[in-house]
Protein backbone atom coordinates (compact mmCIF):
# COMPACT_ATOMS: atom_id res chain seq x y z
CA UNK A 1 0.00 0.00 0.00
CA UNK A 2 1.21 3.61 -1.03
CA UNK A 3 1.62 5.65 1.69
CA UNK A 4 -0.21 9.00 1.55
CA UNK A 5 1.96 12.00 3.14
CA UNK A 6 0.80 14.39 5.90
CA UNK A 7 0.85 17.30 3.88
CA UNK A 8 -0.80 20.25 5.94
CA UNK A 9 -3.31 22.06 3.40
CA UNK A 10 -5.10 25.17 5.00
CA UNK A 11 -8.09 26.05 2.76
CA UNK A 12 -10.91 28.85 2.98
CA UNK A 13 -12.76 27.37 0.13
CA UNK A 14 -15.65 25.57 -0.41
CA UNK A 15 -15.49 21.60 1.14
CA UNK A 16 -15.13 20.75 -2.49
CA UNK A 17 -12.20 22.88 -3.06
CA UNK A 18 -10.46 21.76 -0.11
CA UNK A 19 -11.15 18.13 -1.09
CA UNK A 20 -9.71 18.68 -4.23
CA UNK A 21 -6.57 20.25 -3.19
CA UNK A 22 -5.82 17.64 -0.24
CA UNK A 23 -6.30 14.79 -3.37
CA UNK A 24 -3.57 16.52 -5.43
CA UNK A 25 -1.12 16.46 -3.26
CA UNK A 26 -1.63 13.10 -2.14
CA UNK A 27 -1.06 12.16 -5.41
CA UNK A 28 2.46 13.98 -5.65
CA UNK A 29 3.36 12.26 -2.73
CA UNK A 30 2.34 9.05 -4.21
CA UNK A 31 4.87 9.14 -7.40
CA UNK A 32 7.77 10.40 -4.52
CA UNK A 33 10.41 7.46 -4.27
CA UNK A 34 13.39 6.89 -3.04
CA UNK A 35 15.40 7.40 -6.33
CA UNK A 36 13.76 10.54 -6.65
CA UNK A 37 14.76 11.73 -3.45
CA UNK A 38 18.16 10.34 -3.92
CA UNK A 39 18.48 11.87 -7.08
CA UNK A 40 17.77 15.04 -5.99
CA UNK A 41 19.30 15.11 -3.53
CA UNK A 42 22.35 15.01 -5.96
CA UNK A 43 21.64 17.33 -7.64
CA UNK A 44 20.98 19.73 -5.07
CA UNK A 45 24.33 19.06 -4.12
CA UNK A 46 25.93 19.37 -7.50
CA UNK A 47 24.57 22.92 -7.74
CA UNK A 48 25.33 24.21 -3.56
CA UNK A 49 27.11 21.60 -1.98
CA UNK A 50 26.78 19.26 0.62
CA UNK A 51 26.06 21.69 3.30
CA UNK A 52 22.82 22.58 1.20
CA UNK A 53 21.34 18.96 1.84
CA UNK A 54 18.81 18.89 4.63
CA UNK A 55 15.61 17.61 4.86
CA UNK A 56 14.26 20.65 5.11
CA UNK A 57 15.78 21.82 2.13
CA UNK A 58 14.95 19.02 -0.20
CA UNK A 59 11.37 18.94 0.93
CA UNK A 60 11.14 22.10 -0.21
CA UNK A 61 12.76 21.11 -3.53
CA UNK A 62 10.39 18.13 -3.73
CA UNK A 63 7.50 20.29 -2.95
CA UNK A 64 6.72 17.83 0.06
CA UNK A 65 6.88 18.14 3.92
CA UNK A 66 10.05 17.22 5.24
CA UNK A 67 7.91 14.12 7.09
CA UNK A 68 7.47 12.65 3.77
CA UNK A 69 10.74 12.40 3.12
CA UNK A 70 11.41 10.26 6.19
CA UNK A 71 9.24 7.14 4.85
CA UNK A 72 12.42 7.00 2.61
CA UNK A 73 15.68 7.79 4.51
CA UNK A 74 15.95 7.89 8.44
CA UNK A 75 17.82 11.18 8.55
CA UNK A 76 20.53 13.19 6.91
CA UNK A 77 23.24 10.40 7.40
CA UNK A 78 20.99 7.63 5.62
CA UNK A 79 20.65 10.14 2.73
CA UNK A 80 24.02 10.97 2.45
CA UNK A 81 24.86 7.16 2.31
CA UNK A 82 22.02 6.38 -0.15
CA UNK A 83 23.27 9.05 -2.45
CA UNK A 84 26.66 7.65 -2.88
CA UNK A 85 25.30 4.31 -3.08
CA UNK A 86 23.29 5.26 -5.87
CA UNK A 87 26.28 7.63 -7.74
CA UNK A 88 28.64 4.24 -7.96
CA UNK A 89 25.88 1.81 -8.60
CA UNK A 90 27.16 0.92 -12.55
CA UNK A 91 31.01 1.23 -11.80
CA UNK A 92 31.23 -2.80 -10.59
CA UNK A 93 29.03 -3.81 -13.90
CA UNK A 94 31.95 -2.65 -15.92
CA UNK A 95 34.01 -5.12 -15.03
CA UNK A 96 33.32 -8.34 -17.48
CA UNK A 97 34.72 -11.71 -16.36
CA UNK A 98 36.83 -13.32 -18.56
CA UNK A 99 38.28 -9.94 -20.25
CA UNK A 100 41.66 -9.49 -19.19
CA UNK A 101 42.48 -8.01 -15.56
CA UNK A 102 44.06 -4.60 -17.01
CA UNK A 103 40.85 -4.37 -19.47
CA UNK A 104 38.31 -5.06 -16.10
CA UNK A 105 40.57 -2.39 -13.98
CA UNK A 106 40.10 0.04 -16.38
CA UNK A 107 36.45 -0.35 -17.58
CA UNK A 108 35.56 -0.09 -13.62
CA UNK A 109 38.31 3.24 -12.99
CA UNK A 110 36.56 4.64 -16.44
CA UNK A 111 33.37 3.70 -15.09
CA UNK A 112 34.40 5.57 -11.86
CA UNK A 113 35.38 8.66 -13.91
CA UNK A 114 32.26 9.25 -15.62
CA UNK A 115 30.05 8.82 -12.25
CA UNK A 116 32.21 11.70 -10.88
CA UNK A 117 31.82 14.11 -13.89
CA UNK A 118 27.90 13.10 -13.72
CA UNK A 119 27.70 13.84 -10.41
CA UNK A 120 30.26 16.27 -9.34
CA UNK A 121 29.68 16.45 -5.59
CA UNK A 122 30.85 12.91 -5.90
CA UNK A 123 34.31 13.23 -4.61
CA UNK A 124 33.19 15.38 -1.74
CA UNK A 125 30.50 13.12 -0.57
CA UNK A 126 32.46 9.81 -0.65
CA UNK A 127 34.98 11.56 2.36
CA UNK A 128 32.04 11.93 4.44
CA UNK A 129 30.12 8.59 4.34
CA UNK A 130 31.24 5.13 5.70
CA UNK A 131 32.04 3.68 2.51
CA UNK A 132 31.89 0.14 3.45
CA UNK A 133 28.54 0.72 4.44
CA UNK A 134 27.12 0.88 0.65
CA UNK A 135 26.05 -1.84 -1.05
CA UNK A 136 27.36 -0.44 -4.30
CA UNK A 137 31.07 0.82 -3.04
CA UNK A 138 31.19 -2.57 -1.02
CA UNK A 139 30.44 -4.54 -4.82
CA UNK A 140 33.11 -2.49 -6.70
CA UNK A 141 35.50 -2.95 -3.94
CA UNK A 142 34.84 -7.04 -4.35
CA UNK A 143 34.70 -6.72 -7.42
CA UNK A 144 38.17 -4.65 -8.13
CA UNK A 145 40.01 -7.11 -5.39
CA UNK A 146 38.90 -10.16 -7.52
CA UNK A 147 40.38 -8.34 -10.76
CA UNK A 148 44.06 -7.35 -9.06
CA UNK A 149 44.31 -10.95 -7.58
CA UNK A 150 43.87 -12.13 -10.64
CA UNK A 151 47.26 -9.74 -11.67
CA UNK A 152 49.06 -11.41 -8.73
CA UNK A 153 48.36 -8.70 -5.79
CA UNK A 154 47.80 -10.03 -2.29
CA UNK A 155 44.21 -8.91 -0.68
CA UNK A 156 46.18 -6.45 1.09
CA UNK A 157 48.37 -5.08 -1.79
CA UNK A 158 44.71 -4.98 -3.87
CA UNK A 159 42.95 -3.05 -1.15
CA UNK A 160 45.71 -0.05 -1.39
CA UNK A 161 45.75 0.22 -4.83
CA UNK A 162 41.86 0.64 -5.13
CA UNK A 163 42.33 2.83 -2.23
CA UNK A 164 44.81 5.09 -4.23
CA UNK A 165 42.50 4.70 -7.42
CA UNK A 166 39.87 6.17 -5.47
CA UNK A 167 41.92 8.87 -4.25
CA UNK A 168 43.95 9.73 -7.49
CA UNK A 169 40.50 9.89 -9.65
CA UNK A 170 38.88 11.90 -7.67
CA UNK A 171 41.57 14.28 -7.70
CA UNK A 172 41.63 14.32 -11.55
CA UNK A 173 38.26 14.84 -11.60
CA UNK A 174 38.34 17.64 -9.22
CA UNK A 175 41.02 19.11 -11.12
CA UNK A 176 39.42 18.96 -14.45
CA UNK A 177 40.97 22.26 -16.49
CA UNK A 178 37.44 24.38 -17.15
CA UNK A 179 36.52 27.92 -16.87
CA UNK A 180 36.65 29.01 -13.21
CA UNK A 181 33.37 28.91 -11.87
CA UNK A 182 31.67 32.50 -11.98
CA UNK A 183 33.98 33.91 -14.59
CA UNK A 184 33.49 34.33 -18.02
CA UNK A 185 35.00 32.74 -21.25
CA UNK A 186 36.55 36.14 -22.17
CA UNK A 187 37.88 36.69 -18.62
CA UNK A 188 39.53 33.23 -18.48
CA UNK A 189 41.22 33.88 -21.68
CA UNK A 190 42.41 36.87 -20.23
CA UNK A 191 43.64 35.33 -17.15
CA UNK A 192 45.24 32.60 -19.64
CA UNK A 193 46.85 35.26 -21.63
CA UNK A 194 48.24 37.20 -18.77
CA UNK A 195 49.62 33.99 -17.23
CA UNK A 196 51.33 33.04 -20.59
CA UNK A 197 53.13 36.45 -20.60
CA UNK A 198 54.58 36.23 -17.15
CA UNK A 199 55.93 33.03 -17.91
CA UNK A 200 56.99 34.27 -21.35
CA UNK A 201 58.90 37.29 -19.40
CA UNK A 202 60.53 34.99 -17.43
CA UNK A 203 64.83 35.07 -18.22
CA UNK A 204 64.88 32.24 -21.17
CA UNK A 205 68.47 31.59 -19.96
CA UNK A 206 67.19 30.38 -16.79
CA UNK A 207 63.89 28.52 -17.35
CA UNK A 208 64.31 27.59 -20.78
CA UNK A 209 61.07 25.06 -20.27
CA UNK A 210 58.60 26.81 -18.71
CA UNK A 211 59.29 29.93 -21.42
CA UNK A 212 59.28 27.29 -23.92
CA UNK A 213 55.71 25.63 -22.76
CA UNK A 214 54.11 29.15 -22.15
CA UNK A 215 51.85 29.82 -25.56
CA UNK A 216 50.02 26.01 -24.27
CA UNK A 217 48.81 28.03 -21.53
CA UNK A 218 46.02 29.78 -23.92
CA UNK A 219 45.03 26.60 -25.54
CA UNK A 220 41.01 25.73 -24.76
CA UNK A 221 40.99 23.09 -22.10
CA UNK A 222 40.41 19.74 -23.04
CA UNK A 223 39.05 17.57 -20.57
CA UNK A 224 38.84 14.65 -21.87
CA UNK A 225 42.50 14.54 -23.22
CA UNK A 226 43.40 15.54 -19.70
CA UNK A 227 41.28 12.82 -18.01
CA UNK A 228 42.89 9.97 -20.23
CA UNK A 229 46.39 11.21 -19.68
CA UNK A 230 45.90 10.74 -16.19
CA UNK A 231 44.76 7.53 -15.69
CA UNK A 232 46.98 6.08 -18.24
CA UNK A 233 49.52 7.01 -15.61
CA UNK A 234 47.43 5.52 -12.80
CA UNK A 235 46.76 2.42 -14.40
CA UNK A 236 50.29 1.99 -15.92
CA UNK A 237 51.62 2.19 -12.64
CA UNK A 238 49.66 -0.94 -11.57
CA UNK A 239 50.52 -2.83 -14.50
CA UNK A 240 54.27 -1.66 -14.08
CA UNK A 241 53.90 -3.27 -10.26
CA UNK A 242 52.24 -5.74 -11.40
CA UNK A 243 54.97 -6.71 -13.78
CA UNK A 244 57.61 -6.00 -11.00
CA UNK A 245 56.01 -8.53 -8.51
CA UNK A 246 56.20 -10.86 -10.98
CA UNK A 247 59.31 -11.86 -9.89
CA UNK A 248 59.08 -14.64 -6.72
CA UNK A 249 62.25 -12.23 -5.66
CA UNK A 250 61.10 -9.24 -5.43
CA UNK A 251 59.46 -8.36 -1.61
CA UNK A 252 55.69 -7.67 -1.03
CA UNK A 253 53.99 -5.25 0.31
CA UNK A 254 54.08 -5.60 4.28
CA UNK A 255 57.43 -8.17 4.38
CA UNK A 256 60.77 -7.29 4.97
CA UNK A 257 63.07 -6.55 1.88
Amino acid sequence: MTPLYDVLVRCICTSHRRTCTTYSWQVAAEKLTRETVVERALDLADREGLDAVTIRRLAGELGVTPMALYWHVKNKDELLLAMADHAIDLVAARSRPGEPWDVRLRAMVEALVDAMRRYPCLPVLLGHVDKTRAESFRRATDTALDVLAEAGFTLAEGYLIASHLLVGVAELVKNIPAVPAGMTDAEAAECARQARLRLEMLPADRYPNLVAYAPALTAPPDPDAYLAFGLDLLLSGVEAQAARLADPAQPRYGTTP
